[in-house]
């Protein structure tokens, strides 16, 4: 049997190839520098099974990542990772405390730790990276005026120092990350604690007064709990959206048929993005992969 070829926003030393590392019981892991090259490359037929960043509960949901599985993939989520999120300050080691003048890290990153860098480097430029791994790569190999922000593993595999830890503005900092298959099959993972979840598309029909509250009420009355609702723009013209729904439950052959046929009778539309399992990751002691 082929091996499963797992691929993941990397390089390696992301928060991805951590949480991976976590959930994976086996396989052989690529790197890929960017979201839409790993979806794509599971598109293509070359990779099994991608892993990418889905929501951060700082800075909400990765954009690219929702819109990618929407408009241009055809995939399904077959299940999610939540895992605490840890951002440092790198610096190479050389530095020995003289003014920084860039800062190099992912979008999301420096998002998370915006008030520390607005009161610690309001002066230092921004410079966005496509992932917190490889601005550790870049600081690596710069003089040391540079410092970047990712996470103790990107410091290691790079040879940084962590000037100062845990420097995100908020405590309860977690990503999300979808794994995700064009053809859904099994896989195996590591014995973790999980939930069955349901995430679901729904596109309203133009026009239609209450529609948004009769497709919640169908939801409700057969006391199914949503615990996301997120309007994304269909891309089809000004004021037109579709919505995302997690509901905490696994798809069954009952409660989201009579969901779909009561959509459908109010002219919605109504797509299941997967149903799966949803594990909780403890990063504390990560398996190590090379």
């Amino acid at each position: 049997m082929e091996e499963e070829k797992i691929g993941y926003l990397g390089p390696k030393g992301t928060f991805t190839k951590m949480a991976v590392d976590s959930l994976f019981e086996e396989g052989s892991f690529i790197s890929f520098a960017s979201i839409p090259a790993c979806l794509d490359a599971v598109e293509a037929g070359e990779i099994h099974t991608g892993v990418v960043p889905l929501e951060n509960a700082i800075e909400g949901s990765v954009n690219l990542t929702i819109d990618y599985l929407v408009h241009y993939v055809n995939q399904s989520i077959i299940a999610e990772m939540t895992v605490p999120i840890r951002q440092h300050l790198l610096v190479h080691p050389a530095y020995n405390g003289e003014k920084i003048t860039r800062i190099y890290s992912h979008s999301q990153a420096i998002a998370q730790c915006h008030q520390y860098l607005h009161k610690q480097y309001p002066e230092a430029e921004l410079k966005y990276t496509a992932s917190t791994a490889k601005a550790a790569e870049i600081v690596s190999s710069s003089d040391p005026s540079v410092a970047a922000i990712g996470n103790h593993l990107a410091a290691e595999q790079n040879h940084l120092t962590i000037w100062q830890e845990n420097i995100h503005d908020y405590d309860n900092n977690h990503t999300r990350f979808a794994v995700v298959q064009k053809t859904p099959h099994t896989i195996k993972v590591n014995d973790l604690p999980s939930r069955q979840k349901t995430t679901v598309m729904i596109t309203l029909p133009q026009d239609y007064v209450g529609a948004l509250h009769q497709v919640l009420a169908a939801f409700a009355w057969r006391k199914m709990n949503l615990s996301k609702i997120e309007s994304r723009p269909l891309k089809t013209g000004l004021g037109n959206y579709y919505f995302l729904i997690d509901v905490e439950q696994p798809y069954d052959q009952v409660l989201f048929p009579g969901v779909k046929a009561e959509l459908e009778a109010l002219g919605c539309q109504m797509k299941l993005l997967g149903t799966y399992p949803s594990y909780q990751i403890d990063l504390s002691a990560p398996v190590r992969r090379t």
